[in-house]
């Protein structure tokens, strides 16, 4: 009888041991100090989740707090405490079983002044480039602990840009002179909502950007988004009736995980542009990536508009660039033509210590390819689309259909130098016939098979805190588009030498706020320059990338 009664105890004990280890709590604890150090006690600390009511604690003679039998998923931690500013941190990920440790420094209104928001480790950060499949998809990610010892947020995030210099990108180049802003702020526990822009001044109603976001965190850890953009690039020239493209696009995505091994991402955009008629763009894009190993991960991408790099390498000189932005528009006849392109790629990339290494094959196909051209031209004809800033036009080249490989090898030598290689070969449009007449050049441009090499290296000089990326991209031969022009990986660079430098400038210690002094140089020997004849017998060209150069000063809040 006794052994049956321990068998039964025995089998009943056995199968509540799983449910009751699925079911286990986790902790979230802490130290709330003051910003010199000092512990803080009885401050009102508030835990909770979108699924669980609001717990409150408070902290003891040492500042420490704890919070006990919490149920796994993503959290917030709000402190609050007299004289002090509160203190909010975000998208805490408790595991089941586990201890998260978040750790809360309070600062006074004059501690805030005086220091102003700083962002030591997301600076960091910018700089440690991960292998990418396509613009903001990370392939290879690092993913946060959720038992690290402290997590760091901020509530509000600002900048403004005062930028000389255009960057001679072709119609809708922008400004010589131009401001750019950005603010980022959370609201509630897992939402965030943004404005950015970018204004040029100039005769008339400015050149200008403007883009409010809202993206939203569910406890499962999707993340949906919507973002509404206006732009109004620069006027054109009297040929045109000094008409300027105006275009609002409406931006809706999504991304999710399975598990730790399957990230799914999509979305699209849709444009209406109005520029010498009216035109409709739908811009779906989507990827999936799937993490066959902590260190080695399987992609495809699917994309249907060129990638804004630099913003995705997080050193941009203007952070709503009005060169890097959709739509990119040529004209025909007097005709607008909108770049309408598809873009699919497959990937391997593996992480191994120190290096990393990506292997991708791609097809693209490019209609109404926007070419870009220098020189002083007018839209007499109807098939030239001049930028009256930066002397540079856009140009109707003929279609591109390719497909192509990628290499990319990816060293970070210390903490402050980083370099890439980056090989490619794939299709470009070429001029196949020198020195033609420009308004004859369309027929003799074709699909050429290229090779191209990428050198980058990045970093930062440790004493004067100077961060510069410096970049040269080779080609054998005359090219028109570049090679793998929807590359996003941290091989990716402009076409030729190119320069960027940001310099830390010393403030005042009461402002809150910290300086920044930028330098941006494209294409410096003005290298792949493809002579044509004008209309009126000059001689102008075709370029891959033309010669510019920006500075100014970025103020960051």
């Amino acid at each position: 009888m006794k052994l049956r009664q321990l068998g039964f105890w025995a089998v009943t004990l056995a199968l509540s041991l799983p449910a009751w280890a699925a079911e286990k709590p986790g902790e979230i604890s802490g130290y709330v100090r003051d910003a010199a150090g000092l512990p803080q006690m009885g401050a009102v600390v508030e835990i909770a989740s979108s699924t669980s009511r609001v717990l409150t604690v408070f902290t003891d003679v040492a500042g420490f707090y704890s919070a006990k039998d919490l149920i796994p998923g993503y959290y917030y931690v709000k402190v609050s405490a007299p004289a002090f500013l509160p203190a909010l941190r975000e998208k805490i990920g408790l595991r089941t079983g586990s201890s998260v440790r978040v750790n809360v420094t309070l600062n006074t209104l004059w501690d805030a002044m005086r220091i102003g928001p700083r962002r030591n480790g997301a600076d960091e950060d910018d700089w440690k480039w991960t292998l990418r499949s396509a613009a903001n998809r990370p392939v290879l990610r690092v993913f946060d602990d959720p038992t690290a010892p402290e997590q760091q947020s901020h509530d509000m995030k600002a900048s403004v840009s005062f930028l000389a210099g255009s960057a001679a990108t072709g119609y809708g180049s922008g400004s010589d002179m131009s401001t750019t802003f950005s603010v980022e702020r959370s609201i509630f526990a897992a939402d965030r909502v943004g404005l950015s822009g970018n204004v040029g001044y100039g005769d008339g109603l400015p050149s200008a950007v403007l883009r409010g976001a809202y993206s939203h965190r569910e406890p499962d850890g999707s993340g949906p988004s919507m973002a509404v953009t206006m732009r109004r690039f620069a006027p054109s020239d009297p040929n045109l009736h000094y008409a300027a493209l105006q275009a609002l696009a409406l931006n809706a995505g999504d991304d999710f995980a399975i598990g730790d091994v399957l990230e799914l991402k999509f979305g699209s955009e849709l444009q209406a542009i109005q520029f010498l008629g009216h035109v409709t763009a739908f811009r779906p894009y989507g990827s999936v990536d799937f993490h066959a190993t902590p260190n080695t991960v399987f992609s495809y991408e699917y994309a249907t508009s060129l990638p804004q790099t630099r913003l995705e390498k997080g050193f941009d000189s203007a952070p709503a660039d009005l060169s890097e932005a959709d739509p990119r528009v040529s004209m025909t006849n007097f005709t607008t033509r909108v770049e309408n392109a598809r873009h699919q790629e497959i990937s391997i990339s593996r992480r191994i210590g120190e290096n990393s290494l990506q292997l991708a094959a791609f097809r693209d196909r490019v209609a109404n390819t926007a070419l870009l051209g220098t020189g002083e031209v007018t839209a007499a004809g109807g098939f030239l689309l001049p930028d009256v800033d930066s002397e540079t036009f856009s140009y109707t080249g003929n279609n591109l259909d390719t497909n192509g490989l990628r290499v990319v090898l990816e060293r970070k030598f210390c903490s402050d130098l980083t370099g890439t290689l980056d090989y490619a070969f794939g299709g470009t449009l070429d001029l196949t016939k020198p020195d033609v007449a420009i308004q004859n050049a369309q027929q003799w441009i074709d699909t050429e098979r290229r090779h191209a090499l990428a050198a980058n290296l990045s970093g930062k000089i440790p004493h004067s805190h100077t961060r510069w990326i410096a970049s040269y991209r080779w080609v054998n031969g005359t090219a028109l588009t570049p090679v793998d022009m929807f590359n996003a990986s941290p091989g990716q660079s402009d076409p030729y030498l190119n320069l960027f430098i940001r310099q830390p400038i010393p403030t005042l210690g009461f402002l809150p706020a910290h300086m920044d002094a930028v330098v941006d140089i494209r294409n410096l020997l003005a290298q792949g320059y493809v002579p044509i004849v004008a209309q009126d017998g000059q001689t102008v060209y075709l370029v891959q990338a033309a010669r510019s150069l920006r500075g100014g000063v970025t103020i960051t809040f």
